[in-house]
């Protein structure tokens, strides 16, 4: 039997997992170091770039808080929409983005999954020529610190949906 789609009734959103723990507020020495690490990491690196870093490692570690803060970011930076949506299917999609973007985008999917428990030479090697070594210095850096957040936020299931651009940088 088929619904007709007129008749459609719209149903309720399913409701909010509430946060296992309220990480931030515990250790909040934790917390503070972990934003002074994320800021000193970003320094000198193209916003946009790290934008989508953030958002690719959040997409492959499932942080659903990450990716919302850090796709609402970047739009709210002027990133596109179609770019971000893009971004999950990179390798289809290398027309949307930079070789500098592509080859950080390979890096931080290197250094998020280490499936084979280390950084293939051949990504290194690409972003090696795309940055210079104080900037791939900084990106690795930036990469391990979103990987660091998104276990916070998955282990912690902290609950998307509430971030305004501006409110927290991280």
């Amino acid at each position: 039997m088929t619904t007709n789609p007129q008749h459609h009734t719209p149903t309720e959103n399913a409701p909010e997992h509430p946060a296992r723990l309220q990480w931030a507020q515990l250790v909040p020495d934790v917390y503070k170091a972990m934003v002074r690490l994320d800021a000193t990491s970003r320094q000198g690196l193209d916003p946009t770039l790290l934008e989508l870093v953030k958002i690719r490692a959040s997409q492959l570690n499932h942080c659903a808080l990450c990716l919302d803060m850090h796709s609402k970011d970047a739009l709210a930076a002027g990133e596109s929409v179609e770019r971000i949506i893009q971004l999950d299917a990179w390798e289809e999609s290398q027309h949307f983005y930079t070789e500098k973007e592509i080859a950080a985008i390979q890096l931080t999917e290197a250094v998020t999954v280490l499936t084979d428990g280390f950084v293939p030479d051949e990504v290194y090697a690409k972003a090696a020529k795309q940055f210079e070594e104080a900037e791939l210095a900084r990106l690795i850096a930036a990469i391990t610190v979103i990987n660091a957040w998104n276990r916070f936020g998955v282990t912690c299931r902290m609950a998307p949906g509430h971030y305004t651009p501006g409110d927290i940088k991280h």
